[in-house]
């Protein structure tokens, strides 16, 4: 499932947010405008869902909050999250309670004690403007599953599939595959070969017939297998040296592709096939597609090696 836009929000400038919403949408959120009762998008609006910040993204209202104050602007008992929140007000003679985006620092409009009291007694009047509606329909495509039962939803497990590369030695690999989007989690190891529970040193040799490698636990709805191999796996080292990276000579640096399934086998033939004809490379693309075998984690100091040693010895970077 995707992450919602406020996974990762850092506010925009202020010519980025102009470019982005509407001059009222700008008014309302930016310079802490009221739109005109009755004359907007969700004061009779009615239909299952989210309301979320127009400009972040964080989820603030839902519908089985909303009611009819015949103020001509949404109300709601209460915010569906934590990301309202709430600023004394004395502008215009008036005292009032504010209300904000917690992420975007919205201007939202305000909230009263003059609510539904056997539903807490508060109305949060917000402005349309400040508002982007999420159907329940689209709450897992959009990234807020967590959010589905409300409407008498299941929300649907994650999705995550499993990807296995070689490419050199692993410490390198992981820390490029590490930070891709999408890429959930990863872990160094050997595999491809027949040694059974194989240790570092029984892999530098050669004789074991293990490949250093990592495993990629990924998300396929925010990164495709075809992506991860076109985009990154083949610009993150020489696929045309076989059995060496750099300064790492050997069988264990071959570069390889233990494909889990008949899809992954198909799609890894066609974007080699691609990358061998694009002129990229000087010479064939000499990647191993191969099945999968038996996986054996490497020892906990490999595993996110240049996180614990910044600095450290690699020869992986992303080519153009």
């Amino acid at each position: 499932m995707p992450r919602p836009p406020h996974a990762t929000f850092r506010k925009p400038a202020t010519q980025e947010l102009r470019d982005k919403l509407t001059p009222e949408q700008f008014h309302v959120t930016q310079q802490c405008g009221t739109e005109p009762p009755f004359r907007n998008a969700y004061w009779d609006h009615h239909e299952p869902g989210l309301y979320v910040d127009v400009v972040s993204g964080e989820p603030l209202f839902a519908s089985t909050d909303k009611f009819d104050s015949g103020s001509g602007w949404p109300s709601f008992t209460r915010p569906v999250a934590p990301n309202v929140v709430e600023k004394a007000d004395r502008s215009h003679g008036l005292q009032r309670v504010e209300v904000r985006s917690k992420a975007g620092d919205s201007h939202l409009g305000h909230v009263f004690d003059d609510g539904p009291l056997d539903r807490g007694g508060k109305r949060y009047c917000i402005n349309s403007a400040s508002l982007r509606f999420v159907p329940a329909s689209r709450l897992e495509a959009e990234g807020y599953g967590r959010f589905a039962g409300l409407f008498g939803l299941t929300p649907k497990a994650a999705q995550t599939e499993v990807a296995v590369l070689a490419g050199g030695c692993f410490w390198g690999m992981e820390e490029i595959l590490r930070g891709i989007p999408g890429v959930l989690a990863t872990e160094v190891g050997y595999t491809g070969g027949w040694v059974e529970n194989p240790r570092y040193d029984d892999t530098h040799d050669s004789k074991s017939g293990h490949a250093e490698a990592v495993r990629v636990t990924f998300d396929p709805s925010r990164l495709s297998y075809t992506e991860l191999l076109e985009r990154w796996f083949f610009r993150m080292h020489d696929p045309t040296t076989p059995n060496r990276q750099g300064n790492d000579v050997g069988t264990q640096y071959r570069s390889a592709i233990f494909f889990t399934s008949p899809e992954q086998q198909r799609t890894a033939l066609a974007v080699k096939e691609r990358v061998d004809g694009s002129g990229r490379w000087k010479k064939p693309v000499a990647t191993e597609v191969v099945a999968a075998t038996r996986w054996w984690p490497a020892e906990d100091y490999h595993q996110d090696y240049l996180q614990k040693h910044p600095g450290g010895y690699t020869c992986h970077y992303l080519r153009e």
